[in-house]
């Protein structure tokens, strides 16, 4: 190929994903040209509301996919958990970068880790996950939305509106933000989104010549962890905003998968974890899905989508 047009959207953090890809592949391919596309999507359109409230999957992908659709862009950069479980058969995921820490951060200007946040302390974020397990420790606290890029989050912490928010640690850290991180919260407290941390590129599932240009940048370990956690995600409802945390990770090829299920007030939450082979991953992420699910989970999700 003598040029590959990379689609993204134009935030800071997606501007530096997008640029992160460019240069890998203009290093592996110096004889190609590469050049950004900048789209918008839904998701960068509505910032006055929570995503779970904006309904619809592929907020942050949709039109990207229809950039490539209509030959405007030949890729889609996008962090993986924005990514459906469930992709239109043009198109596929060609590579998963290896992941960045894949867990949560807790940011204040005030106190030095989550546990000293005093009784009614005032947290934000957006997102129902976050809120649920948060709330499943500590009722008391206040959980207010929270919504916009990285900059406008910690300007509004800043700004005095928390005291403290809960952020994705590997954005702070590809923003240079690592210095902001007051505690990067433990797994016991808080399981991440599905596949938060890595990096997908996608593209029209014909275009096997770029399928396979791709296929470098992909980290089998990343791959192998994610898939796992997407078909957790895929069995138990597919994609929309729910309280649901889920993380696999690989050691001696062999993976384990936790996740968690919680009501969005925190006080059902069932969690469990699986160990199997790496070869077996997207099944042990849909037994762990159907486990969580007959041992109450779905009466849960039942009363959060309803």
């Amino acid at each position: 190929m003598e040029y590959v047009r990379i689609g993204t959207r134009s935030s800071k953090l997606a501007l530096w994903q997008a640029n992160l890809i460019a240069l890998a592949l203009s290093t592996k391919y110096p004889e190609v040209k590469i050049e950004l596309v900048h789209v918008t999507t839904k998701g960068d359109k509505v910032l006055d509301s929570p995503l779970s409230k904006i309904g619809g999957k592929g907020l942050f992908t949709k039109e990207l996919e229809l950039a490539m659709l209509e030959g405007k862009a030949d890729l889609a950069v996008h962090s993986l958990k924005d990514v459906p479980v469930e992709l239109p058969p043009e198109f596929t995921i060609a590579a998963v970068t290896k992941r960045e820490v894949p867990f949560d951060a807790f940011v204040s200007n005030k106190y030095k880790s989550f546990a000293e946040l005093p009784k009614g302390a005032r947290v934000g974020t957006s997102s129902l996950r976050r809120r649920a397990q948060l709330l499943a420790i500590r009722s008391d606290l206040q959980i207010d939305n929270l919504r916009g890029n990285v900059d406008t989050r910690l300007k509004r912490l800043d700004d005095g509106d928390f005291d403290g928010i809960i952020l994705a640690a590997a954005g702070l850290k590809r923003l240079g933000h690592e210095r902001r991180i007051t505690e990067i919260l433990p797994t016991s407290l808080m399981l991440p989104a599905v596949g938060q941390g890595a990096i997908a590129i996608e593209t029209l599932t014909n275009n096997t010549e770029l399928v396979n240009m791709l296929r470098f940048l992909n980290d089998k370990n990343t791959e192998a962890a994610t898939n796992a956690e997407r078909a957790f995600l895929k069995v138990v409802e597919g994609g929309c905003q729910v309280p649901v945390g889920v993380f696999g990770k690989v050691e001696d090829n062999k993976i384990t998968v936790a996740a968690v299920i919680a009501s969005i007030d925190g006080q059902k939450i069932i969690s469990d974890k699986l160990i199997g082979s790496v070869e077996n991953s997207v099944t042990l992420g849909k037994t762990l899905a159907n486990k969580l699910l007959d041992n109450g989970g779905r009466e849960i999700l039942s009363a959060v989508l309803s």
